[in-house]
């Protein structure tokens, strides 16, 4: 394997974001992955995006963390009660932001808050600046990351913390046994459309395809990171050195990649505009996975060409649809097919000089 990587690696490194670590999360084997050929039939791909745009947030964390105050700022309105005393939420209250569930979890019961967050897109656990992290924060937090679902931590009440409110986000995150926590104020909502709401969209593309969908201001933000997680996927798929194998995976990934993507947009989940998408550019596809396949017949790291070279094309088809939906589905069937060449080339540089692939604008000709 390391001479594999050494071979395909001749001329530089893949881009940032291709790391070690994001690999890691995938699927380990193409076996693994041939879920996604379901998503070849479009319907199936489209019942898929409109579960995804349910799934829900969980607010977590012991009793006075703020839970509560962070719903309400969220919601722009009163309905879960907001009180010092501990145990003011006695049950689950479901509230809607957005296409999103919003979960207010009585932080005087971890079986609730659990069962709540079984099936949540991310979890948001909250910890309480004013006073210390106790080993009950940290039980609680360590069953929900059992959940294997992704958690995100918030440090509450900001305003009223004295000092450096970053470095006390830091201590009390490594108090916990996480590497960050987000320095945040329910009560003033600072920090929440800064830095929370694109955390959680990081955290997760379920999270990235409600928020971007209810959020017009995260729109780009979302799409990138719904990009990012189909070429990495793409990648992962084409590794796999039988040739053909992989076809009717990548095509279900990038079918679902831009349903979510005219999802987030606000088209309706059955646009034709999707499939005039993949059209237009279909040419370019088929060329570069001629490529892909004729590349796995490379003894030494013919794989890793394959898989750069699906990835890269997941990539542009994504940055294209990107730009035609941000600039007002105006860019002619011409400009498209342009835009996919520019962008794939570009990933194909960056991935030979090791460095992230630049997004050009949407005017571009």
């Amino acid at each position: 394997m390391a001479d594999q990587t050494k071979a395909t690696r001749g001329k530089g490194r893949l881009p940032a974001w291709i790391s070690v670590g994001n690999l890691m999360k995938l699927p380990a084997t193409i076996g693994t992955l041939r879920a996604f050929l379901d998503s070849v039939n479009w319907n199936a791909a489209e019942q898929s995006v409109r579960e995804e745009l349910r799934h829900s947030i969980v607010i977590a964390g012991l009793p006075n963390t703020g839970k509560s105050s962070l719903f309400n700022a969220l919601q722009s309105n009163r309905r879960s009660a907001v009180s010092p005393e501990p145990g003011s939420t006695r049950s689950l209250i479901e509230g809607t932001f957005g296409p999103f569930k919003l979960l207010d979890t009585p932080g005087h019961d971890a079986d609730i808050q659990a069962s709540a967050a079984k099936d949540a897109s991310v979890v948001l656990f909250l910890l309480d600046g004013t006073r210390q992290v106790t080993q009950v924060d940290r039980d609680l937090f360590d069953r929900l990351r059992t959940l294997k679902r992704p958690v995100l931590v918030a440090m509450n009440k900001c305003d009223a913390v004295s000092g450096d409110v970053e470095q006390l986000a830091a201590t009390m995150a490594a108090r916990l046994g996480t590497d960050m926590a987000i320095p945040i104020s329910a009560r003033f909502s600072t920090n929440i459309a800064s830095d929370l709401i694109p955390a959680l969209i990081e955290a997760s593309p379920d999270a990235a395809l409600s928020l971007g969908h209810a959020l017009p201001a995260y729109r780009r933000t979302a799409a990138e990171r719904v990009i990012r997680n189909a070429a990495l996927l793409s990648l992962a798929a084409g590794l796999e050195p039988i040739p053909l194998v992989d076809i009717p995976i990548l095509l279900g990934n990038q079918i679902r990649m831009l349903l979510r993507l005219a999802a987030i947009y606000g088209e309706p989940v059955g646009s034709q505009h999707v499939v005039e998408l993949l059209m237009t550019i279909a040419g370019g596809l088929l060329m570069r996975y001629a490529a892909s396949e004729v590349a796995k017949a490379i003894p030494f790291g013919g794989d890793f060409v394959s898989g750069a070279i699906a990835g890269a094309g997941t990539w542009a088809i994504g940055m294209v649809a990107l730009e035609y939906f941000e600039s007002g589905k105006q860019l002619t069937p011409q400009q498209l097919r342009e835009l996919f060449r520019r962008f794939y080339d570009r990933f194909r540089t960056a991935e030979q000089v090791g460095t992230p692939a630049a997004m050009p604008q949407a005017h571009e000709e």
